[in-house]
Formats: C-alpha cells, structure tokens, sequence
C-alpha cells in the first residue's frame, strides 16, 4: 500500500511539474512547498533527484512542441538538391540559447551543492516568490503602452541572450524564483515581447533542464530501486503529458494578456506559505 500511496503522489508531483514548468510561478518552489504536506516515502537523496530529473517528462513536451523551432535540417528534397540543409535561422537561435545557457552553467556547476543547502527550504522558497511577484506587476505597469523593442525570435540580439542568461542565474540560486519566472522578467526589461520572451524561455529550457537532469543523475548514478525508478517514470510521464497542454494554452493567454496575475499570484501564495513556516518554527522554538 506505501508503494501505490506514492505512485498516487507521484502523479501528483507530475501534475505540479507540467503546470508550474512553463508558467512563471516556480516549479520547483512548488515541489518543496508541496513536499512539505505530501511526503513521499523516499529518501532524501533520491528526493533529490526526482525534484530535477521528473523535467526531462517536461523538456520532451516542450522539444515536441517546438520541434520546428529547434530542428536545424531541412532535409527536404529540394533543399538537398541546393546543398543547403541546414537552416541557418535556426542555427543563428541555438547560438543566442547557447549564450544564454553559459551563465547557469558556469553557476550550477561550481555552486549547485551550496546553493541546495542554503535556499531549498519554505521560508527562502516564499521570499522568492513574493520579490518575483512583486517585480512583475512593476515591470508590467512600467511597460503598459510602450511598444516592445523586439517583437519577434528573429529581432532577438546576442546582447539580449546573455542579459537573459545571467537573469536565469537567479532561478538557479534562489528556489522559488522561478526559471521561466526569472528569464520572462528579464526580457520584459530589456523590453521584449510577451510572447517572444515566453518562447524563447521554453527554448532556453530545454538545454538547462536536461544538463540540470543529466548532471543530478551522474552525482547520484543510476543506483535506482525498482519502486523508485517507477515512481520516477510515473512522475515524467505524468509531467510530460501535463507539459504538452499547458505550453500550448500559456502561449495562447499571453498574446491577450498581461503577467500581473502571476505577480499576484505568486504574492499571495508567498505570503500564506510564510507565515505557515513562520508559524512552525516559532511553535518548535515555543515562540
């Protein structure tokens, strides 16, 4: 009964992922927070893992919907009677996703470990979540009128790339901040569009997440139970299909509105979660 009990929460952390993935609210924020009330019966390295590895179910989802946008051959008849397979439009965007990508790197490599132990709890997950809130009502109130700079992937410059880059550093040091949160904020700065800001965030995810994964698997190998890889399986899978509708109903919201929902979203949530720690810790110090 344990087993099926977290295979039942597995599915729950699935649905969690594949909505909180591609809107800016944190997924892993809201893994935390709902690991606090819905525990698995796990330890706590594979715990670990299944909080990173479970986006591969989510980074497939988004590679299938933009597979057009991150499929660089053009292997076409007519293109290969030209010699031109290879689509330089495409090529030119894995270049500004690769510059963007180097900054998270550089930081999750030397710090990833640190980084987990100083700010992967509730009270830092719900500042977080508050700052990032409050950023987006101010950025969207400052941009109410003005025309974007860029209002299409192909306007996109290397400078923006490695300015959104470095705003992604932030989701990686601070649970809760949100790394399509964090990436989303940053282009409406730099004065891009919504929804080009939006795309190339779920483009950008694709390589971090998956180095994300990759590199949790070689820190703990692939010394997986049978129930943990289930479980684990569960939870991609659930995530994956969760992904593939919530990617295609985000983009479409964002063409007709604004973030500030998020931002509101994301304080009020904040705010309850805060004083819910809050209120713990001062009853086991009996405050």
């Amino acid at each position: 009964m344990e087993h099926v009990a977290d295979l039942l929460k597995a599915v729950l952390f699935g649905i969690v992922e594949g909505v909180t993935e591609w809107v800016p609210v944190s997924s892993t924020g809201h893994m935390i927070l709902l690991n606090e009330f819905i525990r698995m019966d796990v330890t706590p390295e594979f715990w670990s893992v299944f909080l990173v590895v479970i986006q591969l179910g989510a980074v497939l989802a988004a590679v299938i919907t933009f597979f057009d946008r991150l499929w660089p051959l053009d292997l076409s008849r007519s293109a290969r009677l030209r010699g031109h397979i290879l689509k330089r439009d495409i090529l030119r965007l894995w270049w500004l996703i690769i510059i963007a990508c180097v900054p998270a790197v550089i930081v999750g490599l030397l710090f990833d470990d640190i980084f987990d132990a100083l700010f992967y709890n509730g009270i830092s997950v719900s500042i977080a979540l508050i700052v990032f809130g409050v950023g987006f009502i101010i950025v969207e109130n400052r941009n109410r009128g003005r025309a974007p700079y860029v209002d299409t992937m192909e306007g996109l410059t290397v400078r923006n790339a490695l300015l959104i880059g470095l705003f992604q550093v932030l989701a990686a040091v601070f649970p809760g901040t949100s790394r399509s949160g964090a990436t989303i904020l940053g282009g409406l700065i730099l004065g891009i569009s919504r929804s080009v800001a939006a795309e190339f965030t779920f483009l950008l995810a694709v390589p971090v997440m998956l180095g994300a994964s990759l590199l949790k698997l070689v820190k703990y190998g692939l010394h997986f139970s049978s129930t943990e890889l289930i479980i684990l399986l569960v939870g991609m899978a659930v995530a994956f299909v969760v992904s593939l509708f919530v990617i295609r109903f985000f983009m479409s919201y964002i063409r007709r509105h604004d973030f500030k929902v998020f931002g509101w979203y994301r304080i009020v949530l904040g705010a309850i979660v805060l004083s819910y720690f809050l209120v713990r810790e001062g009853m086991q110090y009996g405050v």
